[in-house]
């Protein structure tokens, strides 16, 4: 496409739009930054982070394509520098199910001798002072099995974190999200979520913030891991009810909350639950060990 037809579509799309009866979708394409850089101004990286692999289980199953895309941003949340994205395919040694290969458009052809160049994902995992997924819960147990050395690291994750409700949206699947902020994009790869994933951080809301600027404040917030230890079992239906999930190898009942819901869970527990005979455990969680495999 031209440049000169470039400007006429979006002519007609804000023409469209001015009528306030259609809603146009811009497709996302590469982006370099968002923002002007300040001079003088204290700048972080972070690393858009996704992964597909052969299944849900960490320990059983792995990676078959990992994508990562370092970024630049201010304290203010605000993206200036987008580089160049960087994705690798894994042959897992195993025929892919065919429900993987609907998902994800890869084949056992694709994947076939392929392996991630371990030494530059290190580098570029190794550099960030945050890493974001949307799914962390899911991605990291991968990432910290398969690339070991950057276990450590600080992790966000986009789908859990931002108060989306409070924020103007609905839903938190990515690619609605994006939809809601105005852009579509296409397929279910790991490149193209990291893209959405960044426009969708770099995205400017109604408070004058961006995205990035309320997923920084969320991160940088400790929270709790909850373990009912010594739980009466008379009360097993009550805590998962609440959303309290089984240890088989601790064999208690645990769950995570943010800090603000500390108190009120605590008394929750202690009259619905150990009605004065024991205690919870509270352990404060850092962005350093959120979504770590359990």
């Amino acid at each position: 496409m031209s440049s000169n037809d470039h400007d006429t579509f979006e002519r007609a799309a804000r023409f469209l739009e001015s009528s306030g009866d259609y809603r146009v979708l811009r497709k996302l394409g590469p982006v370099t930054g968002f923002h002007a850089p300040i001079l003088g101004a204290e700048y972080r990286v972070g690393v858009a982070i996704d992964v597909e692999t052969t299944g849900l289980d960490c320990s059983t199953d792995r990676i078959i394509e990992l994508a990562v895309q370092r970024f630049r941003y201010d304290l203010a949340g605000r993206i200036v520098e987008v580089r160049q994205p960087r994705v690798w395919r894994e042959d897992p040694e195993r025929a892919l199910d065919p429900v993987i290969t609907r998902l994800t458009g890869l084949t056992d052809d694709m994947l076939k001798g392929k392996i991630i160049d371990e030494e530059m994902a290190l580098e570029i995992l190794a550099s960030a002072d945050l890493i974001v997924a949307h799914n962390a819960g899911f991605d990291r147990p991968f990432v910290d099995k398969r690339l070991p050395g950057v276990a450590g690291k600080a992790w966000a994750c986009s789908l859990a974190e931002p108060d989306w409700l409070n924020l103007g949206f609905d839903g938190r699947a990515l690619a609605h999200l994006v939809s809601q902020c105005g852009w579509f994009y296409e397929g279910h790869r790991a490149e193209a979520d990291i893209l959405a994933l960044i426009y969708l951080l770099a995205h400017d809301l109604p408070d004058g913030r961006t995205v990035m600027s309320h997923l920084m404040a969320a991160s940088e917030r400790p929270s709790f891991t909850v373990n009912a230890v010594d739980a009466p079992f008379d009360s097993k239906d009550r805590l998962k009810a609440r959303g309290y999930r089984w240890n088989p190898v601790l064999r208690f009942w645990s769950r995570d909350i943010p800090e603000v819901e500390r108190d009120a869970e605590e008394a929750w527990l202690m009259s619905d639950v150990y009605a004065g005979h024991g205690a919870p455990a509270f352990l404060a969680v850092s962005a350093c060990d959120r979504y770590k495999a359990s």
